[in-house]
């Protein structure tokens, strides 16, 4: 019985490899697929990129390999491919730093007709484990249907981290990590409930990064890389509603400043260089040696001031970890200049480059279908539109993976509605970027009909769920009603 089962099995495999069909016709052209999985560098750890074929047809014929070995056949009326996760990673252990194809035949009116050789990659380069993301609606009204998740980008496995069904309706506001660890991690909430969750060395507190004296607490933040300090922006955000127009939802700061909560001493750090009210300091970023804190800056607004007339510039202050001083603020890119706005500075782990997202006005970008991602060069000032990654709707928030040699971004040119979470390689030495490609899910389909946004994703190196004392201590504290 089991020598019979081992031959079945051989039988079959042998027969994945012959092809299934003889083409009557060749195109000179790729199907189209989606998700566009087409000229992609894919990282050698990543899930199976599973698509449909977009192209009408009676029947479907599909072969996945590398040079004369099929890895993978399958052949329906069904236009939808799912690869096994088994036969797909055999492939992208053969296939390392070299070309795949996609072949693609499809019956029409009793003809099959092959179609050009689909071609993508795969880097030897892995990517982050982790993916860590907010998922929520995108307008306003469904605020408390929101929760935190991460998804293992090797699988298709999402875990929650918290929802707030389960947080008394609490609004969940951003997360961020510790140079891409969740050993150090911290999560900010609103309402009721609401405060500053921050997790390092295994102890979980829970604070309020505001003081007497402070019209608002902390809110957008970025960890110091010796995971001591955590820089803050605290800012007064307003939404303003449009009836008609491109942008039915505006959202602006009406002040905003630069705080360092520092950890240990449980307190704040600050400048009347970066904090005061001549002047908006928001979306702070340190460099990868902690000496330097990037920020966006504009000049402070009166409720006259339109909308659309608020520009934010890049600056950077030095900061000196041990004695807790601050140098003078610099602006490094004043974007006012032609009339365009930055935000969402973030430094590359080698601390070469600088990518921000540019856009008309104002600094909440997810709201700007003309938002794009831009690259400013560190090491001799040059910046660029990073045109190979940019679409005709919004890019917006994005973070770098540990290694640098990729990034993960928002952006909404699939639908113009929800904003979905693209992956793109980035080589160090060229400072160039590759086709951005949207994260692969099980079912092809999954983008079409899931109705909520992916929102701040960042990209980490190991399961926040492999310290589950940790885990239940930051869901505790999100749940308890005072600090500590």
């Amino acid at each position: 019985m089991k020598f019979s089962i081992i031959l079945i099995y051989i039988v079959l495999m042998t027969a994945c490899s012959q092809r299934m069909i003889t083409p009557d016709t060749y195109l000179d052209k790729p199907p189209t697929l989606f998700p566009d999985y087409t000229d992609v560098t894919f990282p050698v750890n990543i899930a199976p990129p599973n698509f449909q074929i977009t192209e009408d047809g009676e029947e479907y014929y599909t072969e996945i390999g590398f040079k004369d070995k099929v890895f993978f056949t399958l052949k329906s009326k069904e236009c939808k491919i799912v690869i096994p996760l088994k036969q797909w990673y055999k492939l992208t252990s053969a296939a390392v730093e070299n070309d795949f194809y996609i072949r693609v035949s499809i019956r029409q009116k009793d003809k099959w007709i092959q179609y050009k050789d689909i071609r993508n990659s795969i880097s030897s380069e892995p990517i982050d484990s982790y993916l860590v993301y907010r998922l929520l609606y995108p307008g306003y009204e469904l605020w408390n249907q929101m929760g935190i998740y991460q998804r293992d980008l090797s699988s298709y496995e999402v875990i929650p981290i918290i929802e707030n069904s389960s947080a008394k309706s609490t609004c969940m506001n951003c997360h961020t990590f510790c140079q891409n660890n969740p050993e150090a991690m911290m999560i900010h909430t609103r309402g009721d409930n609401g405060g500053t969750i921050i997790s390092r060395h295994g102890k979980v507190e829970k604070v309020n990064v505001k003081q007497q004296g402070m019209n608002n607490g902390g809110t957008y933040a970025s960890w110091h890389p010796n995971g001591r300090y955590i820089a803050y922006s605290v800012n007064e955000i307003q939404q303003f509603f449009h009836s008609t127009g491109e942008k039915p939802i505006e959202v602006s700061d009406r002040e905003s400043d630069l705080i360092i909560w520092d950890c240990e001493m449980n307190r704040i750090i600050t400048d009347s260089l970066i904090y005061g009210p001549e002047w908006m300091e928001t979306f702070p970023t340190w460099s990868p040696n902690g000496e330097t804190l990037y920020f966006c800056r504009s000049r402070a607004i009166t409720p006259q001031t339109s909308l659309d007339s608020i520009y934010y510039d890049l600056y950077k202050i030095s900061f000196d970890a041990k004695q807790q001083t601050f140098g003078k603020p610099e602006c490094v890119y004043e974007t006012s200049a032609l009339h365009k706005s930055i935000s969402f500075p973030r430094i590359s782990p080698d601390g070469n480059y600088l990518m921000f997202t540019c856009s008309d006005y104002g600094n909440f970008s997810i709201w700007h279908p003309e938002s794009e991602l831009y690259l400013l060069n560190l090491q001799n000032g040059n910046i660029r539109n990073m045109q190979e990654v940019n679409s005709d709707n919004v890019e917006s928030f994005h973070t770098w993976s540990s290694s640098g040699k990729w990034f993960v971004f928002s952006s909404k040119r699939v639908d113009g509605l929800w904003a979905h979470p693209f992956i793109a390689y980035f080589n160090p030495a060229t400072g160039l970027a590759g086709k951005p490609f949207i994260v692969p899910q099980k079912d092809s389909e999954f983008y079409k009909t899931f109705t909520k946004t992916f929102n701040l994703p960042e990209l980490i190196t190991t399961s926040i769920t492999e310290n589950q004392k940790s885990l239940k201590l930051i869901q505790n504290k999100l749940l308890s009603s005072s600090p500590n």
